[in-house]
């Protein structure tokens, strides 16, 4: 075979390779890569202010709105910063940074690339809410990621709703030893869809929940979901073992986050 034959067949192998290489059927929809610095992208992040009565949980934190001392980018990371300082008669600030108002998803994939802080008293967490929710938890809670500081290197993925939550002691969670969140970045996820939801550390699931076709009092997870990014200090359950204030600041590092959806999405 001569030269000329060579690279007619070598084109035509790697065309053929390409036509029956599987592809993604995930679309990059919307992302934070955090490639500027200064207050977080306005177009794409709102913020959960002040106290909320401890946010339901008697978190002892309050957020603050558009100050770059609780939440900047610098270095192309997102900072969550929690401080130890009076405002109000709270003595925490931290941030709460919401898509709300900005973007939601009916099923996807989420990716949160990040680092969590470590300490007792801090409560990071990765989660979502349903768009225009008028009734917690019947309306749904997904949470991709929640650390408390008591139970280092314990990560926990949860769903939250009128039948299944921690109020009436029927939550639905699992739980993965990771034993250098706080050291090292990891990618938190979430794919889910109107069959099943999955949260997994660095691509393996460690937490699965189907949809048992019961109703919406056990599946509200068609609705639209928002994503939120914060750090709660004390609280129910972050502070079942009290505050250490040698702690602080503490922050949660945000490398990117990613939200995907498929192109044949249901």
């Amino acid at each position: 075979m001569n030269r000329k034959h060579l690279l007619i067949s070598a084109l035509l192998m790697s065309i053929l390779f390409a036509c029956n290489s599987p592809k993604s059927d995930w679309e990059l929809v919307w992302g934070d890569e955090f490639n500027y610095n200064g207050l977080p992208d306005t177009t794409k992040w709102n913020y959960d202010t002040a106290s909320n009565g401890g946010w339901g949980n008697n978190e002892l934190q309050y957020y603050t709105y558009r100050d770059t001392a609780n939440a900047r980018v610098e270095n192309g990371q997102l900072v969550i910063e929690a401080r130890k300082e009076k405002i109000d008669s709270f003595n925490y600030s931290s941030a709460r940074l919401i898509t709300e108002g900005k973007a939601a998803w009916q099923y996807g994939k989420m990716e949160v690339r990040a680092r969590v802080p470590s300490g007792v008293g801090s409560w990071p967490a990765i989660w979502t809410l349903a768009e225009g929710i008028k009734v917690w938890p019947d309306d749904g809670e997904i949470d991709i990621m929640e650390h408390v500081g008591h139970n280092q290197g314990y990560v926990h993925g949860s769903i939250h709703c009128k039948q299944y939550n921690h109020i009436i002691g029927t939550q639905k969670t699992d739980t993965t030893f990771v034993p250098d969140c706080s050291t090292a970045f990891h990618v938190y996820s979430m794919e889910w869809d109107s069959t099943v939801i999955n949260v997994a550390i660095d691509g393996k699931p460690f937490f699965t929940f189907p949809n048992e076709k019961k109703g919406y009092e056990y599946w509200p997870f068609d609705n639209k979901m928002y994503l939120i990014l914060n750090i709660a200090v004390g609280g129910n359950w972050g502070g079942q073992k009290g505050v250490d204030d040698s702690i602080f600041p503490i922050r949660m590092e945000i490398d990117y986050v990613r939200v995907y959806q498929k192109t044949n999405n249901k």
